[in-house]
């Protein structure tokens, strides 16, 4: 049985250097007011050109990023691979709008795809829909209005790309994770997605779509996807996450007038989370199950229904995941004891990758408990081996 405070399996891969930057990052991260101005003064910093990469390199990415480019993150997976612990690639590269650079980024993660098939512990490639269309385009789609015939013909663009990664993903046999987008625009990545698990998915999971359990409506949805991938005849891949966009949802809703799509409270969404995984572990088959949660109760539980359900440790139906520079306590612990581990793991050059570092550290100023929960452990490893 894992234990999850077990500092010295979870930090074993860390230098004492290493542990010391996360101990001042996560300190700073307790502070909404420094996160905040950290946040202003970098965004300030990028419009004025002045030279804060290096800064920026040696602090937040190098807690939270695998490197700059692809033999930087293999390094990164090489060191965290002696422990058992795979890795997600994750171009952590977001927010473009042309369509050089959508097609782009397709040669980038069919790039990632082959390297990825060409080492031993990276088993998934990450992507967001929106590093591969126009936000607008999305949110258009989403609403139902009428496309044009030159947005028809984008968005047939935007399959296109789409098809070309899943298609490659499955000759390498690398499973690909497409990651959650606001609800605002869900509608299109849930109706693509479906299209490539329906597509690729026949023997076994190499897609997989994102379930945001903090939206009120994720877990009948989620349901209802397994039924109809049984009844047209593919394997579900469900990656199971709580959400990233809580703020900005509640915000949006509140200004357009419609109701809030989010959870009334952190115990409803833990609830349908928990079911969630209990459901999936209970169709394991019809379904693969990707558990990303930096939850320790929630992994927990997983744990022990598949100790009482027989269901092995290295199951091929079942992954848990975690981020990169955070939960090392759960990822290290459960790898140890033999269970699928992966770590997400985002690159790309500095500048691409800050909208991902400023959303890292939004969350975990705003996630309760969890910068706490990282400080203390960091500390305890620090104290360990101080003796």
């Amino acid at each position: 049985m894992p234990q999850f405070n077990n500092t010295e399996i979870a930090f074993r891969y860390r230098s004492d250097k290493d542990l010391k930057l996360g101990r001042f990052l996560f300190s700073s991260m307790k502070s909404p007011l420094i996160t905040k101005l950290g946040i202003a003064a970098t965004r300030f910093s990028i419009k004025a050109h002045l030279p804060i990469g290096k800064i920026i390199k040696g602090t937040i990415f190098k807690q939270f990023c695998g490197g700059e480019n692809m033999n930087e993150a293999a390094q990164t997976a090489e060191v965290i691979g002696k422990y058992k612990v795979g890795v997600i690639l994750d171009y952590g590269v977001e927010g473009k709008e042309s369509e050089a650079e959508f097609d782009k980024a397709t040669n980038e993660f069919i790039k990632a795809i082959n390297f990825a098939a060409s080492q031993k512990n990276i088993p998934f490639v990450s992507l967001k829909v929106t590093g591969f269309a126009r936000f607008d385009l999305m949110e258009k789609i989403n609403s139902g209005a009428t496309l044009s015939s030159e947005e028809k013909a984008e968005w047939q663009r935007v399959h296109g790309r789409i098809d070309r990664v899943c298609s490659a993903a499955y000759q390498k046999k690398i499973m690909i994770l497409i990651d959650a987008e606001e609800t605002w625009i869900v509608e299109p990545v849930n109706e693509l997605t479906e299209r490539m698990m329906e597509k690729y998915n026949k023997e076994r999971a190499f897609i997989f779509n994102t379930y945001q359990l903090y939206c009120s409506g994720t877990l009948p949805f989620l349901k209802d996807c397994c039924e109809k991938a049984a009844s047209l005849g593919y394997i579900l891949g469900a990656k199971l996450v709580r959400g990233a966009y809580m703020e900005k949802e509640r915000a949006r809703a509140a200004e357009k007038g419609y109701p809030d799509p989010i959870q009334p409270d952190k115990k409803s969404t833990d609830k349908d989370y928990d079911e969630a995984v209990i459901y999936c572990l209970q169709n394991l088959g019809k379904l693969s199950l990707f558990i990303g949660t930096h939850n320790e109760k929630s992994c927990m539980d997983a744990v022990n229904y598949m100790q009482q359900h027989n269901i092995k440790p290295g199951s091929p139906y079942v992954y848990f995941s975690q981020l990169y520079g955070m939960g090392d306590n759960i990822s290290f612990n459960l790898a140890d004891d033999g269970y699928n581990v992966s770590k997400y793991l985002p690159y790309g050059p500095v500048q691409d990758v800050i909208p991902y570092l400023m959303r890292r550290a939004e969350e975990n100023t705003s996630v309760a408990g969890q910068t706490t929960r990282e400080l203390d452990l960091i500390n305890k490893e620090i104290a360990r081996r101080k003796l």
